[in-house]
């Protein structure tokens, strides 16, 4: 029996996840878990990427020692951040997305580039922390006139581990700057900012073998976590899906970007697949709600917060993707601005959260349909937020879809169907 190694993650923990064929099915084993978030330095968020490597690390020696034979491994992070290169050498801080460096710099992109000939040529939607405008902030600095590399944030775990740099698709269609048509980074985006072409050599299709760690081939799965959790997708026929984490991404499968007028007015983005586009729209997801408990109750389990939410006769809604919830000092004193004061319990500052969640979902797949011109009896969901059967009843009441909730390691799992397939 051939054992596999999907490494997991996201903005608040990773995960190494071993994985096997057995009767037919992918059969999995959580060998090892560890904390991941953002931290302040010198009035910045950035990352720890070192302790991330740490932890990488030691989770394959866990992986190892519980399964001393496995085939291959790969790892899946959140899309758009990177690590600069100078050489060999890592060009420190490596920011995070939540950071604010990018807001005095996006009007100047839009100046040299503006964001409907952007969108015609990626089909990105619009994010303030796209990798675009992070690499904008870097020219403003200084820090792109000594990059010779920079990799996306997976891509830079894996060299570490086997030697070799390489570009991978579905990723790299997170930074706003590979052509729609073509599927290659875009060179006269490039070139109009004045960034090094040195940084986009040619893109690398998921299922490429890059190299070996410890005997262990490392390969390529879909390196943006939402592109493998929509491959590990148990889905029969087409349906639009929720990968329901620190961010919700809502979308469908289709065949070709979609780059119109009324897809860019709905800020739908087009990203990689593994041989198909994903037609999806970003919402801010399960960050709300941890914010609130981190805030709020740090001491409560979720399950004793959905149950508060459940009991709250609160009717508040917010906008979800509103910008001022992106990385405020203070969550509760957003909603409480956004719904004027109104929330009074803890309770009904998560129901308001998970209502409107339930509400900008709606609002994404009427988007959806709209501009595809498909109707969708079923909306499938993945991820954490799979597991709140309180936001799932909202979901289905709310859009009239009806939700299956699949409580899966579906990113694991798509990280480790595209290692099985390679053979």
């Amino acid at each position: 029996m051939k054992h596999y190694l999907a490494i997991d993650i996201g903005a608040s923990s990773g995960r190494h996840i071993v994985g096997w064929r057995e009767d037919g099915k992918i059969k999995t084993d959580e060998v090892y878990r560890f904390p991941n978030g953002v931290k302040e330095e010198n009035g910045h968020l950035v990352w720890n990427v070192e302790d991330l490597l740490s932890n990488v690390v030691t989770g394959i020696d866990a992986a190892l020692q519980a399964y001393p034979a496995i085939e291959s491994l790969s790892i899946d992070t959140w899309g758009v951040d990177y690590v600069l290169l100078n050489g060999e050498q890592e060009m420190w801080p490596v920011y995070a997305y939540r950071d604010n460096r990018t807001e005095k710099v996006i009007s100047k992109v839009h100046e040299k580039i503006p964001f409907s000939q952007l969108y015609r040529r990626t089909g990105c939607q619009f994010q303030p922390f796209n990798t675009i405008y992070q690499l904008y902030a870097d020219k403003e600095s200084g820090r792109l006139e000594c990059a010779t590399d920079m990799l996306m944030m997976p891509e830079y775990l894996m060299w570490k581990l086997c030697g070799v740099k390489a570009r991978e698709y579905t990723n790299a269609t997170t930074m706003g700057m590979v052509n729609a048509q073509t599927g290659g980074l875009d060179i006269k985006i490039a070139e109009t900012l004045g960034y090094p072409k040195t940084l986009f050599p040619e893109l690398q299709k998921p299922g490429t073998v890059i190299g070996t760690y410890k005997g262990i081939r490392v390969v390529l799965c879909a390196t943006h976590d939402t592109g493998s959790a929509v491959e590990g997708l148990p889905m029969e026929g087409n349906y639009p899906y929720i990968s329901s984490g620190t961010w919700s991404l809502l979308g469908v499968k289709t065949p070709k970007p979609i780059t119109d007028d009324a897809s860019q007015n709905a800020n739908y983005s087009n990203e990689g697949g593994v041989g198909y586009n994903r037609y999806q729209k970003n919402i801010m997801g399960m960050w709300l709600v941890n914010e609130l408990q981190r805030e709020l109750c740090p001491e409560m389990q979720f399950s004793q917060i959905v149950e508060l939410a459940e009991r709250s006769t609160c009717t508040a809604i917010v906008d979800a993707n509103a910008p001022e919830f992106l990385a405020p000092k203070s969550m509760k004193a957003v909603f409480d601005q956004a719904t004027n004061f109104s929330l009074h319990t803890v309770g009904d500052y998560f129901c308001c959260a998970y209502r409107s969640l339930a509400v900008s979902y709606q609002q994404a797949i009427a988007e959806l349909e709209r501009n595809t011109g498909s109707t969708y009896e079923k909306l499938y969901i993945v991820g954490g937020g799979a597991k709140n059967t309180f936001l799932n009843r909202l979901t289905e009441e709310t859009t009239g879809k009806q939700v299956v909730a699949l409580p899966i390691e579906a990113t694991a799992l798509g990280n480790l169907k595209i290692q099985m397939e390679e053979n």
